[in-house]
């Protein structure tokens, strides 16, 4: 069984990687002035190309009560167990936060990134977010 601190170590390595492919696609696309899906689609794409399991528009089912919500959630990107929101605006508003954290919690994961391209350095743009981390 891992220990804590292998466990941050692995996401800290993780959110590295994470971080230098979002630089990647930032200076090939540039920032503001393009829709969310063409980040997502194009960070997709860097992260497989570095080899990491890569889903899009994951859908999760929401319950309420034990019944299951017409609607469900879905998920920008999951990369290697890992929720990662993309936005692409001027202004990072903290609402995309706790959007992050309530993904988190109801899909019951314990780490997520926000991804905002919008800025003029995307590591200024780039959160993570801990939902009870596992002991």
């Amino acid at each position: 069984m891992e220990r804590n601190a292998e466990k941050v170590e692995k996401l800290n390595d993780l959110s590295g990687e994470i971080l230098d492919a979002s630089i990647e696609v930032h200076r090939h696309l540039g920032g503001t002035g393009l829709l969310e899906d063409i980040y997502e689609e194009s960070l997709a794409r860097e992260l497989m190309l570095r080899g990491f399991d890569v889903q899009r528009q994951v859908q999760i089912p929401v319950y309420y009560k034990d019944e299951m919500i017409r609607q469900p959630l879905v998920l920008d990107l999951l990369v290697n167990d890992v929720i990662i929101e993309i936005k692409s605006v001027e202004k990072f508003n903290q609402v995309f936060l706790s959007q992050l954290l309530t993904y988190l919690r109801l899909s019951n994961r314990p780490f997520g990134i926000v991804v905002n391209f919008g800025e003029k350095f995307v590591k200024d743009g780039f959160f993570r977010v801990v939902n009870n981390f596992p002991g």
